[in-house]
């Protein structure tokens, strides 16, 4: 099957069922107000069974129709994904959540009414017509706060899966040039909204329990859910601290993720501690002939003096780290280092995300001083 659609010289063609290499469009979009002839366009190849990168205001994602199975499996295929790795349902509406799940406790309202559209991924009880070729009997659904991504979704009339937009187990897309790096042939459109504002994926909170559990920490913080809900817990993979056995009931519990092609290690610790073993490290790995990046903060880059330094953030902002994080995992793959060493920062507020990212994407090889 062909789609052909003609917009300012932009031509879409969509090829199903094929194992050639697509035509990947890339379509520029206003974020803030986004042009509905292209989104059109767009949502028409979400109905028809293709796969349609979009911005969100954490990271982009990959979406296909969450009611067309074999759309579905389309994302894993294209992003090489395991099949028990469960995708995220973004709806453009907040009572679709009531479409979507069962047994729905209280809270959602709760949350749905502070949180939504934003940063929050809601995990509850599928409702027996919504398919999940993940075989699963939950479902994680969340409302982005982002218009290219709501308009999307509205025009497409269901609800869209989508992963992050990105081969599985590399760092994350922040902008619509890392989309096309690695998915470029495999699917068949990219909505260019601009880069993300978040930089880190939405926080996971499971609602089948006794109590309101974080499986994934993101963009709403579990100081921000405590005020809300009161008792909130951090599930041991969410906190990252170390390797831990877990079953893949939400996105980044179990494999692999958010790791760049150089080796990663995260030193933690008071800062000039820190610092100094950085230092050391850097001298160890350039004398093994190693070409080095180091992620510094703006409040300690002075203190580096060998190695590719790249500044993240600062450490008195740490928004800034979180939007910055895998652009700058990205540059250093892009310039060659063959290991890069990163500062820890506090695990407060979204200090807890941006640990979680780091101690992941380092395979846990950190070293506290």
């Amino acid at each position: 099957m062909f789609i052909k659609s003609n917009l300012q010289n932009e031509d879409v063609e969509m090829e199903m069922n094929t194992s050639r290499p697509l035509k990947t469009q890339v379509m520029a979009v206003d974020r803030e107000n986004p042009d509905l002839n292209k989104i059109r366009i767009a949502a028409r190849v979400i109905r028809e069974g293709g796969l349609v990168a979009f911005p969100t205001e954490t990271v982009y994602g990959l979406g296909a129709n969450t009611f067309d199975v074999e759309a579905v499996l389309r994302i894993f295929r294209a992003k090489n994904r395991p099949y028990d790795n469960p995708l995220i349902v973004h709806v453009s509406e907040k009572d679709a959540v009531y479409d979507l799940a069962r047994e729905i406790p209280d809270t959602v309202e709760v949350l749905t009414r502070r949180f939504w559209p934003g940063p929050l991924t809601l995990l509850l009880k599928r409702a027996p017509h919504v398919p999940r070729p993940e075989n699963i009997d939950e479902i994680t659904v969340r409302m982005p706060d982002h218009k290219v991504a709501l308009a999307l979704i509205a025009e497409s009339e269901v609800p869209i899966s989508a992963p992050s937009a990105n081969i599985s187990g590399g760092v994350s897309p922040t902008t619509a040039q890392h989309v096309y790096q690695d998915l470029a042939g495999k699917i068949e459109v990219i909505l260019d909204g601009g880069r993300c504002d978040v930089g880190v994926e939405s926080t996971v909170l499971d609602l089948t329990g006794e109590v309101p559990t974080i499986l994934r920490p993101g963009g709403i913080t579990l100081e921000d859910l405590k005020a809300v809900l009161g008792n909130v817990e951090v599930h041991p993979v969410a906190a990252a601290e170390g390797k831990t056995e877990a079953e893949a009931r939400a996105p980044g519990m179990k494999y692999k993720h958010y790791s760049p092609h150089a080796d990663v290690i995260v030193v933690e610790g008071e800062v000039q501690r820190m610092v100094n073993k950085i230092n050391q490290l850097v001298d160890q790995n350039i004398r093994q002939g190693l070409k080095v990046g180091v992620m510094a903060t703006g409040e300690t880059v002075q203190s580096y003096s060998h190695g590719l330094i790249k500044v993240v953030g600062s450490r008195q902002n740490l928004e800034t780290v979180a939007r910055n994080l895998f652009d700058v995992l990205r540059a250093f793959d892009e310039q060659g280092v063959d290991v890069v060493i990163a500062e820890g920062v506090v695990t407060t507020e979204i200090g807890l995300a941006i640990m979680n990212r780091l101690r992941k994407s380092a395979g846990f090889n950190i070293i506290r001083v």
